[in-house]
């Protein structure tokens, strides 16, 4: 893996984190939401562990099912893809 690609899935889950504080700071605030669909859009485009890590440490949609669920099977389909493509 390159550096460029490196910076970008740091920056990409550093997003994901962050998305994941934002919307919990809205929620609390009783603020325009940011879209479930927003939150996953960032998680597929490799986001998926800042995501799970954002949801832990803010304490948010950690009982959702598709979120309990979803974001771990996202991180270890990540990792199988990243794997594989450093091993290509």
């Amino acid at each position: 893996m390159n550096i460029a690609m490196s910076v970008l899935l740091i920056l990409v889950n550093v997003y994901g984190f962050c998305l994941m504080g934002e919307d919990k700071r809205r929620a609390k605030t009783h603020k325009w939401r940011i879209s479930e669909a927003h939150l996953w859009s960032a998680a597929v485009l490799f986001g998926a562990l800042g995501s799970f890590l954002g949801m832990q440490y803010f304490r948010h949609k950690t009982k959702h099912p598709a979120f309990q669920i979803g974001m771990p099977a996202l991180i270890v389909g990540q990792l199988i893809i990243l794997g594989y493509i450093n091993f290509i």
